[in-house]
């Protein structure tokens, strides 16, 4: 069973639905046939390149939150991070940028067979230890943290070989119609919208597994397996 989610690296509430789907995963009896794959999603895509500015101003900005607003909201998501296990969780006094080279990055990873360890070292940086993910070489020493290669990585960051992979990965989000993130979808079955609950994730895991195809069952098979058409079907020879 394949689940993939489409987040943005700033998202708040990306970084803790990933955690409580991670928490109802390990819950699930079946965790270990679901593979979890992450999809590119850019909240902003037009917030200039190679800048930073404080949360507080873009909420200010370009959500036209006054500071109370902006406290209340940030800080009810701090306190619902923390009451998950997931702590500390900067969301208010933190900084936000462009994404497109982080996702950049998280897709480099995803080739080399380390998609899961890089979305963790994203989350873990941005929300856990306020680290910049919108530099090349912020992302280089990320990278290296993980068992990336730093110039191989480097030269991926610096050449946009990954871009086309992103920007395909964002249609096909708008595709599905989603309209933010984070977007959970269960083995192109159905999706689920935003940080739910744990139990929720839990009901999405079991539904999906639920509706999996189900194997024909076979009530009889032929005798022989020596590569011949009798005994009433074909049977191809064991190469052994």
């Amino acid at each position: 069973m394949k689940i993939e989610i489409w987040t943005d690296i700033v998202c708040p509430w990306c970084g803790l639905g990933e955690h409580r789907l991670k928490t109802a995963l390990a819950r699930f009896a079946h965790r270990d046939a679901v593979v979890v794959e992450h999809r590119a999603f850019q909240l902003d895509p037009s917030a200039p390149e190679g800048t930073t500015v404080p949360v507080r101003d873009m909420l200010r900005h370009k959500l036209r939150m006054d500071e109370e607003r902006i406290r209340v909201t940030t800080g009810h998501i701090e306190a619902l991070a923390a009451q998950d296990g997931l702590a500390p969780y900067h969301v208010g006094d933190n900084r936000t940028g462009n994404t497109l080279l982080a996702h950049q990055f998280a897709a480099h990873a995803a080739t080399l067979g380390k998609d899961a360890e890089a979305w963790s070292a994203l989350y873990r940086a941005h929300f856990g230890a306020r680290r910049s993910v919108f530099e090349v070489d912020s992302l280089v020493t990320l990278g290296a943290e993980i068992g990336l290669e730093p110039e191989s990585l480097r030269a991926a960051l610096q050449d946009g070989r990954h871009r086309a992979t992103v920007d395909a990965q964002i249609r096909e989000a708008r595709a599905l119609g989603c309209g933010g993130v984070p977007f959970f979808v269960f083995d192109r079955t159905f999706a689920v919208s935003g940080a739910q609950s744990i139990d929720v994730f839990g009901q999405a895991l079991q539904r999906a597994w639920d509706a999996r195809p189900r194997p024909i069952p076979v009530l009889a098979t032929p005798e022989s397996s020596e590569g011949s058409c009798a005994d009433g079907a074909c049977a191809v020879p064991d190469p052994t």
